[in-house]
């Protein structure tokens, strides 16, 4: 070419900032001694998927994540973002761990109102396919091959915040920091925080019974298959990452009145309760598989706000772990590391169920079994729950985070960085943290 600009160079003015190596922002925490990097500064914000949602590449390379205009593709190994699918009204969903496939729905939100079309586009080429029409419900998760949907059907949509509008008050934001804006008067006719308000109105969900399915799309043949039917609140619905056939799910409601992890097979076998409540207020949640599927962990609290585990149940032989975790180190979700040798948490505001006097920081823990006194073992310590505790390591600090949105960890596939959200500036974007430290900071 007469000018001298190369097709790269022409290609990456085309592209335009979308191809600069150079993040937002980077810096090391003043008070952890981590490095950080700002992955965002979108106008409108920017969001990364929930925290058992796959958004690797199986080659672990790329992230997707989600924006006012579409989804984009991040690079990891320099943090540049670039638009995959355009279209304000796109719902990203998860990514293929067989293929490189970004999933996502269409025609307005994925939550069960009227039929919603779930496409694929390949994350390299951009070239999108049709992958199934789901007539009434949602979807939620893809198998470890990529042959089923799974998605979750309820026969009325009702809303978890009534808008307050019938009663002449002023018009209710029905979405704030990705959840409903919670609002709720206690038996006093104080008005409750917003974490009980919203006990209040999961509490009203649960006693509607309002019949529900979930089911699969079978991506081959476009079959619907049910595979639990119930009047139960059904929700958190997701495919174990390694095991095609098996299904977690959460009979949703207040923690305390609900018995909520199970596990099924797609043919509808093998329906097994993972935890059962054996103290009143008794809570278990937040449900995730370990990284090789052969482990569900979940956090546990016995009771409700006072003694907080991390707990584990090997799928194959029921066997139990329970780490201990500390009033201010308690997280709204925990996550595990991909060589499932630590763990994530993303801490939570004093108006969460810890009531945590310092808890908003974004935690590495370290497991650490509690041996036998003296080397003597019980005899029958292979059928009892085997208890542990956590070393703690402050991550990042988020004093100055809005605890409505919750930050959603999870690990690059390399383990090296933890991705989450995060309103810290003002606006939700997206953020990374090196897991090694990147200087001497105070602990």
């Amino acid at each position: 070419m007469k000018s001298g600009i190369s097709a790269l160079a022409l290609l990456a003015l085309a592209w335009g900032s979308s191809l600069s190596a150079k993040p937002v922002k980077q810096w090391t925490d003043a008070l952890t001694g981590h490095e950080i990097v700002q992955i965002t500064d979108q106008p409108g914000g920017a969001a990364s998927l929930y925290f058992h949602q796959n958004s690797y590449t199986p080659q672990g390379d790329k992230m997707v994540i989600s924006t006012p205009q579409g989804i984009s593709v991040v690079t990891l190994a320099d943090w540049s973002i670039r638009p995959l699918v355009k279209g304000a009204e796109l719902q990203l969903l998860f990514t293929g761990r067989k293929t490189r496939s970004v999933y996502y729905a269409s025609h307005g939100r994925n939550d069960g109102a009227g039929a919603t079309t779930i496409f694929a586009a390949d994350i390299d080429s951009g070239k999108v396919r049709r992958i199934a029409t789901v007539a009434k419900g949602s979807i939620g998760s893809i198998n470890a091959d990529e042959t089923l949907l799974l998605g979750q059907w309820a026969a009325s949509d009702r809303p978890l915040q009534p808008d307050g509008t019938a009663k002449g008050k002023a018009p209710e934001i029905k979405q704030q920091f990705g959840q409903a804006n919670y609002a709720a008067n206690g038996p006093d006719g104080k008005p409750l925080s917003f974490a009980e308000a919203k006990e209040v109105r999961l509490n009203e969900r649960l006693e509607a019974k309002i019949p529900m399915e979930i089911f699969t799309i079978d991506i081959r043949t476009g079959e619907r298959k049910v595979v639990v039917a119930s009047t139960d609140w059904l929700n958190h619905v997701q495919f174990s990452p390694t095991d095609p056939g098996l299904i977690m799910y959460c009979h949703e409601g207040p923690w305390h009145k609900v018995d909520r992890i199970w596990t099924i097979r797609t043919d509808g076998s093998g329906k097994q309760q993972v935890h059962k409540r054996t103290m009143n207020m008794e809570i278990a949640g937040h449900e995730f598989f370990s990284p090789d599927g052969k482990w569900i962990w979940y956090d546990l609290q016995t009771p409700r706000g006072e003694v907080f585990w991390l707990a584990g149940y090997e799928i194959a032989t029921g066997k139990r772990q329970w780490y201990h975790v500390d009033r201010n180190m308690w997280s709204v979700h925990y996550n595990q590391t991909p060589d499932m040798k630590r763990f994530s948490g993303d801490g939570g505001d004093s108006e969460m169920v810890a009531h945590a006097p310092d808890g908003k920081y974004l935690y590495l823990f370290t497991p650490k079994a509690i041996p036998d006194v003296a080397g003597i073992h019980a005899d029958n310590a292979a059928d009892l729950i085997a208890p542990g505790t956590l070393e703690t390591e402050k991550i990042v600090d988020m004093r100055r985070h809005d605890y409505r949105l919750e930050p959603n960890i999870t690990f690059t596939p390399d383990g090296q960085w933890m991705i989450f959200r995060s309103n810290m500036d003002g606006s939700n974007q997206v953020y990374a943290v090196r897991v090694a430290r990147s200087g001497s900071a105070p602990q």
